[in-house]
């Protein structure tokens, strides 16, 4: 009689879901990009936004990306993904959009930052819009590394 043999388990690890994604890469990434990405909102509008083209979508991107990053971690956190092939997709897809977009809008915060050093309230907004630069860059490498380490799992 010939021995029938199990099914062979998925080689995809599984998804975490719950307070295990703060412990799995590229999971882990979510938290300090909606952090550092509403610091970036703040920092943007305390300055009472001196270059409204300019930092007009430095504060979209951040705002949006904030908004967007919180829904994917409460769907993460709940288990809406059920190890879905689909998620990991549209995850790399949003972050790497998204590192696209929040690079646009350092480079136009560290713009705006360099008109600001010689105007109005120079010493207060110059500070402000070094630090929301700053975390503009921090922000976009915390996307980019989301983005890629999806692959790497």
């Amino acid at each position: 009689m010939a021995s029938v043999c199990p099914p062979a388990a998925s080689t995809q690890p599984a998804s975490p879901s719950g307070p295990a994604i703060f412990k799995t890469v590229p999971y882990a990434f979510i938290l300090p990009e909606i952090l550092c990405g509403t610091w970036v909102w703040i920092l943007v509008a305390a300055t009472s936004v001196s270059f409204p083209l300019l930092q007009g979508w430095v504060m979209y991107v951040s705002l949006s990306s904030c908004l967007v990053s919180l829904l994917l971690l409460l769907s993460y956190l709940f288990g809406f993904h059920k190890n879905s092939e689909n998620w990991k997709v549209l995850d790399s897809l949003y972050h790497g959009t998204t590192a696209i977009l929040y690079m646009s809008a350092a480079v136009l915060q560290a713009n705006a930052t360099i008109h600001s050093e010689f105007g109005p309230n120079s010493p207060l907004y110059y500070q402000l819009n070094c630090a929301a630069s700053f975390f503009a860059f921090i922000t976009t490498f915390l996307y980019i590394l989301h983005a890629f380490s999806i692959y790497y799992q």
